[in-house]
């Protein structure tokens, strides 16, 4: 039975749930159970109880910890999508949980501001907390990955995590 998250984090626009969801396919070609985890999907489930604030995140944070943590001891690979701009979270999930597996989505603030896929940046600037622009982005530390979201595809960025999870757990990503 596979025990392991695998933990996607960057700001918003950094290809998190892109990725994720590549993840996703790549295990259930593996025959792999996983379940993907997105903290938009956290929130909802929990009628949208939480805000933006520095508290309220951490909540939802800790919320996400505990589902990953749920699956992956009942066999299921958990593949979180989340900004997670803690460290001291960060540093608790990774203690906490068995192969917690960080990857670390970098892309810089301008570049993600001026995509904005989603809109985050230009509908939620000044109105609620945004990481990054009124909420500090710690700098990961102790990533098992760090992927260069600028200067890859990503299908660059996605071979790197097959090689990456190839290498660590060669039992189970033959």
């Amino acid at each position: 039975m596979v025990k392991m998250v695998l933990w996607l984090l960057g700001i918003s626009g950094a290809g998190k749930s892109t990725l994720g969801v590549k993840l996703k396919e790549y295990c259930d070609q593996l025959k792999k159970q996983s379940w993907i985890i997105d903290g938009d999907s956290i929130r909802d489930f929990f009628d949208n109880d939480l805000g933006f604030a520095r508290e309220d995140r951490v909540q939802n944070i800790k919320r996400i910890m505990l589902a990953a943590h749920v699956l992956s001891e009942n066999g299921t690979i958990a593949i979180v999508c989340n900004i997670s701009p803690f460290e001291e979270l960060r540093q608790f999930a990774r203690g906490k949980i068995k192969n917690y597996q960080q990857i670390y989505l970098k892309k810089n603030l301008e570049s993600s501001r001026r995509d904005d896929v989603k809109e985050v940046y230009k509908n939620h600037v000044g109105k609620t907390p945004v990481v990054g622009v009124d909420l500090q982005f710690d700098e990961p530390q102790n990533n098992d990955l760090v992927l260069d979201i600028e200067n890859e595809t990503v299908e660059e960025s996605f071979q790197k995590i097959k090689a990456h999870l190839k290498q660590k757990f060669p039992e189970q990503f033959k």
